[in-house]
């Protein structure tokens, strides 16, 4: 027997209107002030790095591609406590419109919907599809999740029916493919303008909306594609506009002057809550913060050494005096939320007796000294960062904080020779699979603390074939037992996602990835 998905009439009033745009830098200006309820106004703290799928890793360049470009299949919605909120072990439909499984679980075979055009009004088939499925192969950021989703070949049987193989059994393959990063490319557009260069700053999918302008310093215009094979969007137009402080932002959003502000410091939430007009949406979330030691660089290849620090971090503090109640404690190298999630093998709380010993122990009784890089852009990174180099010198540790700029912050991590950071870090795909084969297995593209422990490594590769949950979750378990008694980071807290805006503004669902999907929303304000 085989099993089919096939897409409800629910769903399908989901899947909103338009599609991607030409040159995102040509034309268009925002018309934020007095600009009518089909608009809505972003407050973004940066402007995004590009415009291709399979190299987007940041929030505002991942949610332009969410915006321009559509997926074989994505995550259904639920509601919980009354708000819209993504439902991720569900997958449903997009450019799909059913799928069949082998009773082998290793081949997937889908039927593309019909009558879907690319922005260029050509039409989007099979053939789009296996060559969108080599071009992320090739990339150099989504081929991993490429590889983790276990795929093997990607065969056009016909022009509305796609065959996918997978190497093994792959609990993972349905999960990531919704992912920005497996969008469906009109990869002959790119071909005809040069290549993948022009895909940086250039649109070519089905999504929906098209990307009109496109300045990374100050601000982008969305606008809606009414020839969208799916429901048309209420909202017409989105501008972004880019404020690096975060004050700005709040006071935009107080006066009025955008309906929407993210990455609003903790600090004003309270405040912000009280004002007329104003809603706060604030739920838990995977979005975690850690201290990363590099375990190839003394003295944190000691592992001693690595706990003595978790031992002198001032837990408390963090939460109340730092994130005012927005966040909450972070006990393993997965979110709490995350299925499968343990705590095993973490003892850690503020113990300064408890870290002088092990540091005696690892050999460095008078402490010692080493470089810290902070990068810039969060307020919580740098109050947190003070909190802990003044409880670290408590025991004869000295931090030297080096600041730097996020852009050369996220260069200076993805060489993995940064001594110790903070970072923080979503998992699109609420799984510890997922999760800890990007951050702490030893092939890891973000394992920028250079963890690598044989035993780890092969708990995730057995779990990543296990069909039984159960198993698999066992497996992921021990997994983080050696990952939290090994000590890579030193655990901060789980953020909350505050987003503030304007009472008028409906439909906001929150995801994992943090992404607004701006499809899904409407501005009655």
């Amino acid at each position: 027997m085989k099993r089919s998905a096939t897409l409800a009439a629910a769903v399908a009033a989901t899947f909103l209107a338009a599609g991607c745009g030409a040159n995102a830098n040509q034309g268009g200006s925002s018309q934020a002030d007095g600009a009518g309820k089909d608009t809505l106004v972003v407050a973004y703290s940066e402007g995004g790095k590009t415009l291709n799928p399979a190299e987007a890793n940041d929030v505002t360049s991942d949610t332009f591609v969410v915006a321009a470009y559509d997926q074989l299949v994505t995550y259904d919605r639920t509601t919980v406590d009354g708000k819209p909120t993504a439902k991720t072990d569900t997958i449903v439909p997009m450019l799909a419109e059913k799928w069949e499984v082998s009773p082998d679980s290793t081949s997937y075979t889908f039927t593309l919907r019909q009558g879907v055009t690319f922005e260029d009004g050509s039409p989007l088939d099979s053939d789009d599809v296996v060559k969108s499925f080599d071009f992320i192969k090739k990339s150099s950021s989504a081929s991993f999740l490429y590889g983790m989703a276990g795929i093997d070949t990607v065969t056009a049987v016909d022009p509305q029916t796609v065959k996918i193989d997978l190497t093994a059994p792959n609990h993972l393959f349905l999960q990531i493919l919704p992912m920005y990063s497996f969008s469906i490319i009109n990869i002959d557009k790119v071909n005809a303008e040069g290549g993948a260069k022009w895909l940086d700053t250039n649109t070519a999918g089905s999504g929906p909306y098209r990307l009109k302008k496109w300045d990374p310093a100050t601000e982008a215009v969305l606008e809606r594609k009414d020839t969208y094979w799916g429901e048309k969007p209420a909202l017409r137009t989105i501008n972004t506009k880019f404020i690096g402080e975060a004050s700005n932002r709040v006071q935009l959003l107080s006066k009025g002057e955008v309906d929407v502000a993210l990455e609003v410091p903790a600090k004003d939430v309270d405040a912000l809550s009280k004002q007329s007009g104003v809603t706060i949406d604030s739920r838990a979330s995977n979005k975690i913060l850690f201290f990363g030691m590099n375990n190839e660089i003394k003295p944190f290849d000691d592992p001693k050494v690595r706990q003595a620090i978790s031992y002198a971090i001032p837990y408390d503090k963090l939460l109340n005096d730092v994130m005012k109640g927005q966040a909450s404690p972070m006990r393993s190298s997965v979110a709490s939320s995350t299925p499968g999630f343990s705590d095993a093998g973490n003892g850690y709380s503020y113990d300064l007796e408890k870290a002088r010993a092990l540091l005696a122990e690892a050999g460095h009784p008078d402490g010692f000294s080493f470089d810290f890089t902070l990068g810039s852009g969060f307020q919580d990174w740098s109050d947190s960062a003070v909190l802990i180099q003044a409880e670290l010198a408590k025991i004869g540790v000295t931090m030297n904080i080096k600041n730097m700029a996020r852009p050369q912050f996220l260069e200076a991590l993805a060489t993995k020779k940064v001594q110790s950071y903070i970072t923080r870090w979503t998992s699109f795909v609420n799984d510890p699979g997922y999760h800890l084969g990007l951050l702490l297995t030893s092939d890891g593209t973000s394992n920028y603390a250079n963890f690598h422990n044989t035993e780890v490594d092969n708990l995730w590769k057995r779990a990543a074939t296990e069909p039984d949950q159960k198993v698999r979750n066992d497996l992921y378990g021990k997994a983080q037992e050696i990952i939290n008694t090994q000590a890579p980071w030193a655990y901060l807290y789980e953020y909350n996602i505050v987003v503030a805006q304007r009472a008028g503004v409906q439909g906001y669902t929150s995801y994992p990835d943090g992404i607004i999907r701006f499809f899904q929303m409407s501005n009655k304000g």
